[in-house]
């Protein structure tokens, strides 16, 4: 099943992807019949659904049975599946292809140890709204990647039981502004500017993807294939992640994982291919669709 998230008529609303178009689920709970779970909320209703999915799976697929499709596609703005997670974690150098790519100025070798950093909410994106380029920089980057998202409230989870607590998997670009995420250890201010978390274009469930570990991802850049792998040459799988971070954190429905990039960023590039005004990156997943974006170039760096 593929989930929504999207705005139309000045409304937020969740619905499912049925060919091209939308049965809506906002608009179901309020005309005919409230969810056997909780009632999903104005605010976050993509979580709202994740956290009681148990509950709610059997009407939300008697409404798409019995319910005709109420938006096409191109009458609404899809946003980000979870538009505002309560965290947004992303792991570095997670595929052994992109540790050894040539990159200036850097010297790196495989990872002791997994490595993580966060991404703040403020970066969150649509999967087909613009990517900002900052004034203050120009080595704003792509890393294509798989999303996964967190459909239960967990901790202390073993590597071969964390597949329970992923509800589903999207398409993400862990966009990156590598001179600030270089100029200290700490990676969250060049990982966190904003618009540069785009992920969707719906929330596909896991039950409808099978093994996330055999996935082709591409990337292109005006047309360009940048990035070309399979989710399997990850080096820490989605297990060993959850597995990892639930040691250290309590993981919520609707949390957002970034999984890693594949070789072929535009810093890898001699000389490199950072992206400039007007570029189109996409984005794709075998299962999962694909975003697509224009870099727009941010006109003003002052305050007011």
């Amino acid at each position: 099943m593929q989930l929504v998230s999207y705005e139309v008529e000045g409304r937020h609303e969740v619905g499912v992807i049925q060919g091209e178009h939308i049965v809506s689920l906002s608009l179901a709970q309020a005309q005919f019949a409230m969810l056997p779970g909780q009632p999903l909320s104005v605010h976050q209703p993509m979580i709202d659904l994740i956290a009681h999915w148990a509950a709610n799976r059997e009407w939300v697929d008697a409404v798409v049975a019995q319910r005709r499709p109420d938006w096409r596609l191109d009458q609404v703005r899809l946003k980000a599946p979870v538009p505002r997670p309560g965290k947004v974690l992303a792991i570095g150098l997670n595929y052994l292809e992109h540790v050894q790519e040539q990159i200036v100025g850097e010297s790196r070798t495989v990872p002791e140890h997994q490595i993580w950093f966060t991404k703040l909410s403020n970066a969150i994106n649509g999967p087909y709204d613009p990517i900002t380029l900052p004034a203050v920089s120009e080595m704003t980057d792509y890393e294509g990647e798989m999303v996964a998202v967190i459909g239960q409230r967990c901790k202390h989870v073993p590597a071969e039981r964390a597949h329970e607590v992923v509800f589903g998997y999207a398409v993400g670009n862990d966009v990156s502004v590598r001179d600030w995420q270089k100029r200290t250890s700490q990676w969250t201010l060049g990982k966190s500017f904003d618009t540069h978390a785009p992920f969707g274009p719906c929330l596909t469930t896991a039950d409808a993807v099978g093994d996330p570990h055999d996935l082709n991802l591409r990337c292109w850049v005006n047309g360009e294939l940048r990035q070309s792998s399979n989710t399997s040459l990850m080096m820490h799988k989605v297990w060993d992640q959850i597995a990892l971070l639930s040691q250290a954190m309590t993981l919520e429905p609707g949390d957002v994982i970034f999984t890693g990039t594949c070789s072929g960023v535009g810093a890898a590039f001699n000389p490199p291919k950072f992206l400039r005004d007007g570029d189109v990156v996409r984005v794709e997943i075998d299962k999962l669709g694909h975003i697509e974006a224009t870099c727009r170039q941010e006109t003003a760096s002052t305050w007011g």
